[in-house]
Formats: structure tokens, C-alpha cells, sequence
């Protein structure tokens, strides 16, 4: 099993002893000193790992830090009891007087380099009055002879003797106080990050079940009950009186929202057959008067649509929402559209889904499985082992530039189906990080120590004289110990979500059960356009976890190496999308090239197999050809001349018509003349 030296700075000795080891004593037993100090070493050690976690570091009681009646450089400290940040007792018996001006100059001696100022300089300077704790070795004693080859000469010391001194340091202190919120955030990483995530995967959520009852049901119909005639009746009524003059950004809100809930009650009508809608019209008399609802409807689409979204919807999220409310009622319910059911189905729940949206739920998606892959790169102590490898087998839709509204633009079942699988994995993901990373909080880590100085005060001199003392703001010891102070106010509260959250089984994404036959029932999902409220014991305790109290310690920043290309690039998911469309359209380009660069090649392969072949049998047929009279005559001629002047026959030159054209020379053929 490996070792971990914790570091803890305690003169050279590990925070966390790899065992602790006591003696024992039995009858006969030669004691050595050897045996009696590992005795002492023992119960010291006990003592000061006790002090160290139980404890913590800090002011146990006492030790007031005031100014000394007489003016000057001096500060007058008050008897005590403090802990270090190694477990050691420092105990303060009575008041001392502690000449500041002298640690002061002790500091730019000991530590050059120290931008404090110079000691008696004209400007107001601070410092940390610190007591450190220190051992010395009393009580000189004259060992008897042993039998050891090589004792130890003169006298040697046979007491250890506890003690302190004061320090001034550069006013800068560790605060050794835990914060829950400290661990959680570096675990989670910016807080407005994950907010950002947290936000996009809660839009998600409110859409998860409609798409999978309307891509696994697009033929079905949305039952129509008693609760959608009172909101197609309500709705109706606050668009007639909404209808005069343009709305500012709070009624447009709230006239969005009677947008949908019409919408929704109609879109759900229209999932029936036409004698189904008969039995509708004949149990609500409202129905009867259906097509005016679908013109009301269309004209306060128009008027919301002469709003800038901008300013009614300042919430990208809930922007888009509303944007997709007023296409798709306006395409599909005002104007009756028979050839979109899986739109119609959406909008029938409550959740429309246009062309807009679905291409930001595809870059929700990437931005979500990255977001979590970078985490679980970066996190150490994850408890949830198979988390890593479940986000990276996800398979997310292609991402696609974020288009114009087109609503000709149909979802098909297979799109959905993917759409749906990877939202309900990844949002159930999300979960999981964030309960292994809250209820890891609980357990609180164990600190660090590399400097064991407890500070007693702030000190603000002014030249060479103490002008103020500030006591208040050092680490003081709390019941049940420092790193538990900050929970006081919560822990009880975490503990009850805790045990609602923590060690549960792995939360499972699984569709909403639909009956085999008959009407599907399904509720209206309600305040899709308000802002989401935490619901659930995870959510709050988040929040719990990361608002602070009252006096609550503010968790401390998060220091990480973030290898990230710039902003504008990573934050442009758009930009990224359309980029990728581009690639992809190259490489069809690409490989449809390289289908006719193969079909060339062959066909010059062939032109270079039957190439000679014609050319013999075209130089065969010329010299087969009966000489004319002309010719032999030129022969004849040429016979007697050659008996007579034999010349110096001319170079053969092996150039064909070609080659007299520009052409390259090659050599003949078989069967070719020279």
C-alpha cells in the first residue's frame, strides 16, 4: 500500500505518522532510553494529531493583542492559549510586552527582499503580530559511564522545554477555516460556468418527455381533457382583452404565455380524427368556435412578433423558447398543418420544438459532453467510477449551423429518437457529477501546513510606532473544531439532503410509459417560460452549499490551469458548426474527385493496351500496298547512283509526325517501321 506524505511542515515530519507505535512493558524487561522515549514520542504525538483535526489552528482563548500604555513601538500581549496549524500548545502565562520595532528590523534582516517598507520610513505600514512555537533543551545532566564505545562528552540536556516567540510578518495569512463551497468549486470548476451548464440542461429536461412520447407516438393522439378546455378558455379570453395597441416586455411575457397554453389546447384538438373532433365540439361548446380561436391566435402572434425578443426575453435560454411559441403556433395551429405530427405532438405538451431550437439543442448537447469530459479530466477522487466512460460513449447528433426559421423544415423520427437518447443521458450525467461532487463536500480535507505561525493580530504602524491593533479578523478555535465552524449554520440542513442525494442508486433516464391503444395522456407543461427554481434536495443543496451566510467565509477562488483556446473561438459554437458543415461538404467534394481521377486512369490504361496493336496492323497494311510506276523508277535511279558515289548514308532519325509538331521523340515499336 503507498504512502502520502501530506507535507504538513511540522519540522520536517509528515502530517500523518504511517503508524503510531507505543511501548510495552512486561516483567524482566531491560529498559532502555530508547523505550521511554518513544513513550513520550507516542503521547505527544497523539496530542498534537488530535489538536491538528479535531482542532484546527488558531486562538483558543485569550492572548488580546493591546497598545502599551507607554507611546512608541510596543504592543502588549495578553495571556492565552493558542493551537498551531501542526497541533503544538502555545500558552501564554502572562502579559508580555513585545517590542514591535525590533521584530520589524528583525524582518528586513532576516527576509531581504521583503517589500514591507523600510522600518522607519514616513508611510503607514501593516504587519501580522504572529507567535510561533518553539522548543528548547534544559536541564544539563552528567550521564554515568555506559558501555558505549562512544559516549557522549560533558554534560547533556534531559528536559525539553516548551515555549514561543513572537514574529512580524508582511500582513498575509493563510486562512486555515474550511469552506464546503471551496472543495464543491473546485470540483465543479467557475461557478458561472456551471450555471451556464446547469441552465441549458434544465431546458433540456423540460423537453425530455414530450420528445420521447412524440417521436415513439408520432401518429398517436394527445388525450384532450377537462383541464385543457379551462386553459383554452382562459387563454383565449386574456389574448381578446390583450388584443389593442403593442405590448410592453412584461405583458408580452405573459401574453407568450397564453400563446402556448392555446396553442397547446388546440394543437391537442387537432390530433383527433375529424368524427372524433365531433364528440369533442358536441362535450365543450367552447370548440364550436374553433376557427376564431385560430385567427385570435394568429393575430397575437403577429403583434408579439413586432417586439424586440432582446429586450422581452434578456434569458437566451427562455428567448428561443418564446420564439419557437410564436413559429410553431403560428405554422402549425393558427394555420392548420397536417403534414408536421411530430410538431404538432410538441406543441400539444406545451413544449414547441422549430428548426431554431433543435439546432441549439444539438449545440447544447456538445457543449454539455464537453463540459463534463473536461471536469472528469481535471477531478481527482471521483466516486463514481463508470461516469468517465458513460459520457464518452454518448452519441451526439451532428451538430448544425444555427439556421433561419424555415418552417418547411420537418423532424423525423430518427433525429428525434437520437436527439431525445443523447439529452436524457446527458442531463442524468450532469446529475451525477454534481451529487458526487456535493456530497463529497461532507468529508472535509485534511490541510495543508507550511507555516505553523499563528497570528495574534494586525498591526498598522505609522514610522516607527504602533498606531492601531486589529484582533478580530484572526482565526479563532470554534466548538468542534475550526474546519468545522463554517458548518454550524448548515450542517444539519445537509445532512437531511444528503441522505436524500448521497449513496442512492445511479439515476436512470427512462421514457414516460404510453398506453398500447386509446388517447395518450399527457400534462401541459407548466412555467417553461419563467425562470427555473431549484427543485429537487441536489438543486437545493447547490444552493445551500454555494449561497453564503451570514458571516460565512467566502470559499476560496479556484486556481486551475485551463489550457483554452480564446474565448471568442470556444464560445462561438455557430462559428464551430458551420465550419464543420464546410469540412464535411470538402470531403464529399474530395472523394467524389477521387472516384473520377480512378475512372480516367482506367480508361488510360486501356487506351495504352490497344494502342500498338492499331499501329501494327496500320503499318502492316501500308507495306503491303503494290508500288506504283513512279516509284520504281525513283529505284532504278537510285540503284545506279548508289554503284556509282556511295555516299555517307544520312543519321536515322526515329521522330514521328508528332514529334515534327512539338511532340516528344520515342523509340519505335516491335513491328513499327524506323
Amino acid at each position: 500500500m503507498s504512502k502520502t506524505d501530506c507535507g504538513c511542515g511540522c519540522g520536517g515530519a509528515p502530517a500523518f505518522p504511517a503508524a503510531f507505535v507505543r511501548p510495552r512493558f512486561f516483567a524482566g524487561q531491560l529498559l532502555t532510553e530508547d523505550d521511554l522515549t518513544l513513550l513520550t514520542d507516542y503521547v505527544a504525538g497523539k496530542d498534537r494529531l488530535h489538536n491538528r483535526t479535531l482542532s484546527g489552528p488558531g486562538v483558543v482563548c485569550g492572548l488580546e493583542v493591546s497598545c502599551d500604555s507607554c507611546a512608541g513601538g510596543t504592543v502588549l500581549v495578553h495571556p492565552g492559549h493558542a493551537l498551531d496549524c501542526c497541533g503544538n500548545d502555545i500558552v501564554l502565562s502572562c502579559s508580555e510586552k513585545v517590542d514591535v520595532q525590533a521584530l520589524v528590523r528583525e524582518l528586513r534582516v532576516s527576509s531581504p527582499g521583503v517589500h514591507c517598507g523600510d522600518p522607519c520610513d514616513d508611510d503607514q505600514r501593516h504587519f501580522g503580530l504572529f507567535v510561533r512555537y518553539e522548543e528548547s533543551m534544559t536541564g544539563p545532566v552528567a550521564p554515568f559511564a555506559t558501555e558505549e564505545p562512544c559516549p557522549a562528552p560533558g554534560c547533556v540536556p534531559s528536559r525539553v522545554e516548551e515555549g514561543f516567540r513572537f514574529v512580524v510578518k508582511c500582513d498575509t495569512t493563510d486562512d486555515h477555516r474550511y469552506n464546503p463551497a471551496t472543495k464543491l468549486l473546485a470540483r465543479i470548476g467557475g461557478k458561472n460556468a456551471y450555471e451556464q451548464v446547469r441552465l441549458l440542461s434544465q431546458r433540456l429536461g423540460h423537453y425530455l418527455d414530450p420528445m420521447a412520447v412524440a417521436g415513439g407516438s408520432s401518429t398517436r393522439t394527445i388525450r384532450f381533457e377537462d383541464a385543457d378546455i379551462v386553459r383554452y378558455r382562459d387563454s383565449l379570453a386574456q389574448l381578446k382583452a390583450g388584443a389593442g395597441g403593442d405590448p410592453q416586455p412584461p405583458e408580452a411575457r405573459q401574453q407568450t404565455e397564453y400563446v402556448r397554453a392555446l396553442a397547446s389546447a388546440i394543437a391537442r384538438y387537432d390530433t383527433y380524427g375529424e368524427a372524433a373532433q365531433q364528440e369533442l365540439r358536441a362535450k365543450y361548446e367552447d370548440l364550436g368556435a374553433i376557427d376564431t380561436a385560430r385567427q385570435e391566435l394568429g393575430a397575437a402572434c403577429d403583434r408579439l412578433a413586432k417586439t424586440k425578443p432582446e429586450e422581452v426575453w434578456p434569458e437566451l435560454a427562455h428567448r428561443q423558447i418564446a420564439l419557437a411559441v410564436l413559429a410553431e403556433a403560428k405554422n402549425r395551429v393558427a394555420t392548420p398543418d397536417p403534414d408536421a405530427p411530430i410538431e404538432l405532438r410538441l406543441l400539444a405538451q406545451g413544449t414547441p420544438l422549430d428548426n431554431v431550437l433543435e439546432a441549439e439543442f444539438r449545440a447544447d448537447l456538445v457543449r454539455i459532453r464537453e463540459w463534463l469530459l473536461g471536469r472528469l479530466d481535471r477531478v481527482d477522487g471521483i466516486a463514481d467510477c463508470a461516469l468517465h466512460d458513460d459520457v464518452r460513449k454518448v452519441a451526439i447528433p451532428q451538430p448544425l449551423p444555427i439556421p433561419e426559421p424555415d418552417q418547411m423544415q420537418r423532424l423525423t423520427v430518427a433525429d428525434l429518437g437520437l436527439l431525445t437518447d443523447a439529452a436524457g443521458k446527458l442531463t442524468t450525467y450532469v446529475r451525477r457529477f454534481v451529487t458526487d461532487a456535493a456530497c463529497s463536500t461532507l468529508n472535509p480535507p485534511c490541510t495543508a501546513c507550511a507555516d505553523n505561525d499563528v497570528l495574534l493580530a494586525h498591526l498598522e504602524l505609522d514610522g516607527c510606532d504602533v498606531v492601531r491593533v486589529c484582533s478580530a479578523t484572526r482565526e479563532q478555535v470554534l466548538p468542534g473544531g475550526s474546519a468545522y465552524g463554517e458548518w454550524l449554520p448548515k450542517l444539519y440542513q445537509l445532512r437531511h439532503f444528503a441522505e436524500q442525494v448521497c449513496c442512492q442508486p445511479t439515476p436512470v433516464y427512462r421514457p414516460p410509459g404510453v398506453p398500447e391503444s386509446g388517447a395518450i395522456p399527457r400534462p401541459y407543461v407548466p412555467r417553461l417560460l419563467e425562470k427555473w427554481r431549484p427543485r429537487g434536495p441536489l438543486e437545493r443543496m447547490w444552493d445551500l452549499l454555494v449561497t453564503p451566510a451570514p458571516g460565512e467565509t467566502v470559499p476560496k477562488p479556484v486556481r486551475e490551469q485551463v489550457y483554452t483556446v480564446p474565448a471568442e473561438v470556444t464560445d462561438s459554437l455557430q462559428e464551430m458548426n458551420a465550419l464543420r458543415g464546410q469540412v464535411s461538404d470538402l470531403v464529399a467534394t474530395v472523394e467524389a474527385l477521387r472516384g473520377q481521377l480512378d475512372t480516367a486512369r482506367e480508361q488510360v490504361s486501356q487506351v495504352r493496351d490497344e494502342l500498338p496493336e492499331r499501329l501494327s496492323d496500320r503499318l502492316a497494311d501500308l507495306e503491303s500496298a503494290p508500288e506504283t510506276e513512279a516509284d520504281a523508277d525513283a529505284d532504278a535511279g537510285a540503284d545506279d547512283e548508289a554503284q556509282t558515289v556511295k555516299p555517307k548514308p544520312p543519321p536515322r532519325r526515329g521522330r514521328s509526325s508528332s514529334a515534327r509538331s512539338g511532340g516528344t521523340a520515342r523509340k519505335p515499336r516491335s513491328g513499327e517501321s524506323s
